[in-house]
Order: structure tokens, then sequence, then C-alpha cells
């Protein structure tokens, strides 16, 4: 486990549902109403205690008529500043991306919500529904950054310090140095946006901290990450699976197949810890009368290990911000994602990943270009 000198400090982990106070510019969210496994029954109450939190919001949902606007109806504030539009086909949670972009293509509640962030109607798009469609949407409709091979999810990690960004979590089976490169560069910009840390720290996931082992390409992209030394983030080197939950640094990087697993194998320890508690605290009299005692304490245990409060994940690398919310969630939960959402946007995310990776880029050219020089390779 790595241990960089100078711990960072504990940050809350509510942070985001704080009530915006200032003077902020109003923000477009687009809305897949129908995505998810309950669909506009969680969507729209979600978007209703975001609005609470964040009143300069404002909504476009797209969504089938007959299940979205009796919903709307119940919430007058939010549908004072939302706008609806129909649209007849949904895109099922268990469709293939090539079949969801085959039959919902130009027409379907979660392409409309994307095209609508193509269009400058939206600012952020959000979306429970599909991921593998989401994706395969998102990468047509608004196309990658120029610098950007591949697009990279970024999931918000409950840490022992406060919160971490990990990347990617399912968007890249596998990846070079170059691509682990640019989601260190991508990830310590949401960091900057989202945790509000002026340089990031990094490390890359890998199977020991030490610098002869792991993957090729993990310890090429160590070594161009070192030479860099970008202004803009921290490189600390390797990061095991243990330095997840420490917080050991602000954003861990690893390819998506990697990420995938550590992220639900995550989600499932954390239920299976809850379940084990619950167990306990139910098997005897005297287990039930110390539960009583301390519900306070387990109240607060809960809280931390909701999965709801980091709901959210960013997909990093397109031309426009869009939020992949989990599924299965409730209300509170999809609230979530959208304030992830609104902090992206306030804290123009597009605007630092675009200037960190062109840096970064010409950085390394000019290193490239300076290094075959001094071997006698230029031309």
């Amino acid at each position: 486990m790595v241990c960089p000198p100078g711990a960072r400090e504990a940050r809350p982990t509510a942070r985001r549902h704080k009530t915006t106070t200032g003077s902020v510019g109003l923000i477009t969210v687009s809305i897949d109403a129908m995505g998810g496994d309950h669909g506009p029954a969680v969507v729209i109450p979600g978007a209703a205690k975001s609005l609470e939190r964040h009143p300069e919001l404002r909504f476009v949902f797209f969504g089938q008529e007959d299940a979205v606007l009796p919903i709307l109806d119940r919430y007058e504030k939010l549908k004072a500043v939302s706008r609806f539009e129909h649209c007849d086909v949904a895109v099922r949670m268990d469709d293939k991306p090539s079949q969801a972009l085959r039959n919902g293509r130009w027409k379907s509640s979660m392409w409309k919500a994307v095209e609508a962030l193509k269009a400058g109607e939206a600012d952020v798009c959000v979306s429970a529904g599909n991921t593998g469609a989401l994706m395969a949407m998102s990468k047509f409709c608004l196309r990658t950054m120029a610098a950007i091979e591949r697009p990279a999810i970024a999931a918000i990690w409950p840490t022992l310090r406060g919160e971490s960004i990990v990347l990617d979590v399912g968007a890249t089976i596998g990846a070079d140095a170059q691509q682990l490169v640019d989601f260190s560069v991508m990830g310590a910009a949401m960091a900057r946006a989202l945790i509000e840390v002026k340089r990031p720290t990094v490390g890359l996931l890998n199977v020991g901290v030490e610098e002869i082992k792991g993957q090729e390409e993990v310890k090429e992209a160590g070594r161009l990450l070192r030479e860099a030394d970008l202004p803009t983030l921290d490189y600390r080197g390797f990061v095991e699976g243990d330095d997840l939950g420490q917080g050991t640094v602000d954003v861990v990087v690893s390819e998506g197949f990697s990420g995938n697993i550590a992220l639900k194998t995550a989600e499932g320890t954390a239920k299976q810890i809850a379940e084990y508690l619950r167990a306990a605290m139910s098997r005897t009299v005297l287990a039930r009368i110390g539960y009583l005692l301390a519900r306070g304490a387990f109240r607060r245990l809960r809280d931390k290990m909701d999965p709801r409060k980091v709901n959210g994940g960013v997909f990093l690398g397109l031309n426009g911000i869009v939020i992949k919310s989990h599924g299965g969630t409730d209300d509170e939960g999809f609230a979530a994602a959208i304030d992830v959402g609104y902090d992206m946007v306030r804290n123009a995310l597009l605007q630092k990943i675009d200037t960190d990776l062109d840096n970064y880029h010409k950085k390394h050219r000019k290193f490239v270009s300076d290094e075959a020089a001094a071997t006698g390779n230029s031309r």
C-alpha cells in the first residue's frame, strides 16, 4: 500500500447535497425520463429534489406522454421550470447497444436527451438507462474529444478521507499506456471540478506498488506521467486495491475491466457487511437493546455506506457532459446524479479537460522531439 507524504484532509461526503445560495447562472438538464428500472416514477421525484437544492436548474424531459405527464403534474415547482417532449421509443435495460442504436436512434427518449446536449438545448444529460446503449448513443451523437481515442466512465468513491474519483469503471476493456495517461488527466480535471482540489493526487491501479510489477501498459503509463510532471495533477505512482477505500489518492486510474470488477466488488462487500450487521443486531434480545442504545452510530454508518449518496457515473472524453445514474436507484439517488451533473457544469469540467489534455499533448510532443534530437534520430 502507498503512504504518500502529506496526508490528505478529510472532506465531507455530503457536500453535493447542499442548497445553492450564491448567484449561479441557469443550468439546463436534459433527462431520459424512461431510463432505469422505475422510469418516471423515480426520475421526476428525483429531479424535484435536486431542484430544491439548486433552484437555478431547468429541465427538459424526454419520454412517453402517458407515463411522464401524470407524474410531472404532481410537482408544480418542477413543472414550472421544465419542458416535455414526447418520444414513442424507450430503450430497454436489456437491449444490446447495437440494437438500441438501430431501434432508438433519432427517436428514443435516450437519444433525444443526448441530442439536446449536442444542439445546445441543455448543459448536461442524465439517464438511468442501459449503460452500453447510453455510451453508444453518446459516442455516436457527441463524438469524442480530439485527443481522446476512447472515453471512460468515472465513479465517485467514498473513502475514509472523503471521496475519490475512480476511472475507468467499464467503458474501455483494455487500455494502452497513452489512454491510461489521458484517463489520468481527465480524472484529475473531474476531481478539481467535483472535489475542488487544486492539484489532485493520481495513482495507477496495479498488483503492487513496485515499479517492476504489473502489465507493460501500466508501467509505461507511469513512466509517461512521471516524465510529464504536469502542473494539474500530482502523480503518486502505483496503488493497490486496498488503497481505494482508504483514499490514498484523489484519483485512481485503471482500464475498464479491472475498474468494473473493483466497483462491483466494493458494492457487493458493502451489501454483505450491511446484512451481517442486520443479522447480528436482531439475533438476541440483548443485541436489539444494544442496537437501540447505539442507533445514532448505526444511522451514521448507514449514511456513509449509502450508495445513493455517490450515485452518478460521468462519461469523460466526450464533447458533452453525460451522467449515468444507477438503473435501480430511488429518487434520492437520481437526485444525487443530477447534482453531480450540476457540479460538472458549474465548475466547467469540459473546459478543464480540454485545456489539460491540450497542455499535456503539447508537452509530450515537445519531450518526444527533444528526446529524438538528443539521440540523433531527428531529421
